[in-house]
C-alpha cells in the first residue's frame, strides 16, 4: 500500500495555513490581517489572502471546490456577495455556505475556509 503525502506550508504551533493532500487543497479559515474596515474591505482582505494562498500551490479561484464563510453579523451579507461576485470567475462559481458566527476576534467581520483542486 502506497503511503499518500501530506504537504503543509505556513506551518505554525497551533496550525498550517494550507494542506494539499491528494490533489486537494484545503486552507485555514481567512480573515482581515489588520481586522480594520468595513465588511467590504474585510472581505477584499480575505479573498486577497486566499489567492495569494492558492497561487502558492499552483491553484487559483477557478479551482475551489467549496468555500465557507462565516460573517459575525447577517447584515453584512449583502455587502460581502458584492465584493465576492466582483471576485468569483464567472461559470466557476463554487458551492458555498454562509452563516452567522462569533469570530476569534470582535474586529474580525468576516471567516473564509476554502477547499479546492490542486
Amino acid at each position: 500500500m502506497e503511503k499518500s503525502t501530506i504537504k503543509r506550508l505556513e506551518i505554525g504551533p497551533r496550525m498550517s495555513e494550507v494542506a494539499v493532500h491528494n490533489g486537494t487543497v484545503y486552507l485555514a479559515g481567512q480573515v482581515a490581517a489588520n481586522g480594520n474596515g468595513d465588511i467590504r474591505s474585510q472581505t477584499e482582505q480575505v479573498l486577497a489572502a486566499v489567492d495569494a494562498l492558492l497561487a502558492q500551490v499552483g491553484s487559483d479561484k477557478r479551482k475551489i471546490l467549496m468555500a465557507q464563510i462565516f460573517l459575525a453579523d447577517l447584515a453584512d451579507f449583502a455587502g460581502m456577495n458584492l465584493v465576492w461576485d466582483a471576485w468569483v470567475v464567472p461559470g466557476h462559481t463554487p458551492p458555498r455556505a454562509t452563516v452567522q458566527a462569533a469570530l476569534a476576534k470582535s474586529e474580525w467581520k468576516i471567516e473564509i475556509v476554502v477547499t479546492a483542486a490542486a
